[in-house]
């Protein structure tokens, strides 16, 4: 991967992509094939960041909408995106690769607190870190949680991780019509209400010039696929780039 564009990443996975064929959870076997991928890309001397979100498991906003309190309930969200990460640690350090799940909530005694300083230090060394806990805040989505991370590390792009293969004008599953962006601005996103990243996290991504990729996970190699260059996915940029 001699000629690949970029040094440092951030990684965005859904907690749903960890489910497999089951209603909810995590599936052994689909971690361990995003591990193996990871581990791939790692050995190259690309250092990666991930941050996963917890909806496998238990999503605050579904909470609250039936009912419970929206804080109480991103809480719970943001617990359930460090039992991710530290299965996803699990799976990587069985393969060899050191990795560092690190908290913006206190649970010291499975993860490391966050620190900024720390974690780029880690990724440095070769580390894989893995960034849990949400931004610490309730109200704020994974989403923000990876493009907050990924600006305060400097990574060169955000990869968000789909199970579909881009970004379509509208939801490509209800409507067979649906068109896909080769790529697509910031702006358009916001202004056309397209499914990237929440509003909060694009906004971020723009302000910092963060590019954003979107692409589908699902299929085998497409991390390698996108850190090489290839065109696949959906790319979110500035307009004058």
């Amino acid at each position: 991967m001699a000629n690949q564009p970029y040094n440092r990443v951030m990684l965005k996975l859904s907690g749903e992509m960890l489910v497999g064929e089951q209603s909810m959870g995590i599936q052994p076997d689909v971690i361990g094939r995003f591990a193996d991928e990871i581990r791939d890309i790692r050995d190259t001397g690309v250092q990666i960041a991930l941050v996963i979100g917890g909806g496998n498991i238990f999503r605050g906003l579904a909470g609250a909408s039936r009912g419970m309190d929206r804080a109480h309930a991103d809480y719970m969200g943001m617990l359930a995106t460090v039992i991710n990460g530290l299965a996803l640690q699990d799976a990587l350090e069985s393969r060899g690769v050191h990795t560092r799940v690190m908290s913006a909530i206190s649970v010291d005694e499975i993860c490391e607190p966050y620190i900024r300083r720390r974690a780029i230090r880690h990724l440095e060394k070769g580390r894989v870190v893995i960034f849990a806990g949400g931004t610490g805040n309730p109200y704020f989505t994974t989403d923000t949680a990876a493009a907050l991370r990924a600006a305060e590390i400097q990574a060169d792009v955000i990869l968000k991780a789909t199970k579909v293969d881009g970004v379509y004008d509208r939801d490509p599953e209800k409507h067979t019509d649906a068109v896909r962006f080769d790529s697509v601005s910031y702006m358009e996103v916001l202004q056309r209400g397209l499914k990237v990243m929440d509003s909060t996290a694009v906004s971020l991504c723009m302000d910092n010039d963060i590019p954003i990729v979107v692409f589908n996970l699902k299929e085998e190699g497409n991390i390698k696929r996108v850190l090489e260059g290839e065109e696949i996915g959906t790319r979110v940029y500035t307009a004058t780039n």
